[in-house]
């Protein structure tokens, strides 16, 4: 018998569904459709808990377990009656409904969740924690970054012009939540962003790499992982490993695939700064969490004190022989070209507005002076600030943070 299909979809903040598409095709699985929302595609077990282990871009994976057309409640009731919701909810679960209607006859969606509520407790006996709204708008709550040790069943129903879509959560918490970043500096930037902006200008680990502004280490962690082919869902678990048609036994082999697939070290190096001593030392707990402290060297440094990799140096300095010194094979009058990222502040997102023009220019001056041939990639919120740096920028990705529309540019080599 052929293994059971999934039809399914990586949810992904906006801009970042093409990033997914990609991310999905490295992987061996073709994206059906892609949208503001997500990437749809196709997966078995397998690949539905490799997409949760690997997708550094999504928010979560969600499953479309039934879809039809219901204009009255007595069609909802019938049909969610024969939906086999056995195969993803245990019984005696506990499962959270999460409800939208847009355009329907059905529009109240206190009523939608209480008829599709009644329909699982009766099948599989399950208490329903009834919660409607926007899926995944708690996105950005830093104040749930942690979920409950047994998380519900997500269950999100969608109707859309009369068509219900009914959908199961196999993520769990949220995909963003690696379970690293315990400690925070102010205005972070979620993981899935990070990866999204490294992604986004090309990184692979291969070049060097420099946050001067690095607050609690989320890039440099994000680009740690990037560099040794780290799994960044190895370490937490999924919803769907209780599903009949996934389980432990699938789970397990992809987190030992997972495993065998990770590189022992970065190959060049990855540096974070900051003013914040205390940002900082929030960098280096998060980094020991991740697995990856031996692979980003954290600084407390100012951005005009920012200090450049010697030339050719592209192995992290805790991988050299005591007392050896760094090679100098490379062109003498340029360092080796790398990647400076950073999510600098941007008025709206660090309380009182002020004038950051200068710390704009002089990021541009560390990047033409101190750091020629390398690129430049920035999370922006204000095209004024972006062209105080005098560089000259690509768009990549129109996205939000926090709530703030905001921009992934990218200044190339050539121009930095």
């Amino acid at each position: 018998m052929p293994p059971h299909r999934f039809d399914a979809f990586a949810v992904t903040a906006p801009g970042l569904s093409t990033l997914c598409a990609a991310e999905l095709r490295a992987m061996g699985m073709r994206p059906t459709s892609e949208d503001a929302a997500g990437v749809g595609f196709s997966a078995d077990a397998a690949h539905l808990i490799r997409a949760n282990l690997w997708l550094r871009t999504a928010s979560r994976v969600v499953v479309r377990i039934a879809q039809f057309k219901a204009t009255t409640f007595k069609d909802l009731q019938l049909t969610c009656a024969n939906i086999a919701w056995g195969q993803v909810i245990q019984n005696g679960q506990n499962v959270a409904l999460r409800v939208t209607c847009k355009k329907s006859k059905l529009i109240h969606s206190g009523a939608v969740a209480q008829r599709v509520g009644d329909a699982i407790t009766k099948v599989t006996g399950s208490a329903i924690v009834r919660a409607t709204g926007v899926e995944d708008a708690d996105d950005d709550n830093e104040a749930a970054n942690t979920a409950p040790a047994t998380a519900p069943q997500l269950i999100v129903v969608r109707f859309d012009r009369d068509i219900c879509t009914i959908s199961a959560d196999s993520s769990g918490e949220l995909l963003h939540r690696r379970g690293y970043r315990q400690a925070l500096a102010k205005a972070p930037i979620r993981e899935t962003l990070a990866a999204g902006l490294l992604l986004s200008a090309g990184y692979t680990g291969d070049e060097p790499l420099i946050d001067p502004m690095c607050g609690s280490g989320t890039i440099a962690i994000e680009a740690a992982l990037i560099a040794r082919n780290i799994a960044p869902g190895l370490k937490r678990t999924f919803t769907c490993t209780t599903w009949v048609q996934v389980g432990a036994t699938v789970d397990a082999a992809e987190r030992q695939r997972a495993r065998g697939l990770a590189k022992s070290t970065a190959k060049a190096i990855i540096i974070g700064s900051d003013r914040d001593a205390g940002a900082i030392t929030a960098s280096r707990a998060n980094a020991e969490r991740a697995g990856v402290s031996a692979d980003v060297t954290f600084a407390v440094r100012a951005l005009s004190a920012l200090e450049a990799p010697a030339p050719g140096g592209v192995h992290a300095p805790a991988e050299r022989a005591p007392g050896s010194e760094p090679s100098n094979a490379t062109n003498e009058h340029t360092h080796h070209a790398g990647l400076l990222v950073a999510n600098p502040p941007y008025g709206a997102r660090v309380g009182a507005t002020r004038d950051l023009r200068d710390l704009y220019a002089r990021l541009g001056d560390v990047a033409r002076t101190l750091l020629p041939g390398w690129r430049v990639a920035l999370v922006s919120a204000d095209r004024q600030l972006e062209h105080a740096t005098g560089l000259a920028f690509d768009e990549k990705v129109r996205t939000s943070n926090g709530g703030i529309p905001v921009r992934f540019i990218v200044a190339p080599a050539s121009t930095a």
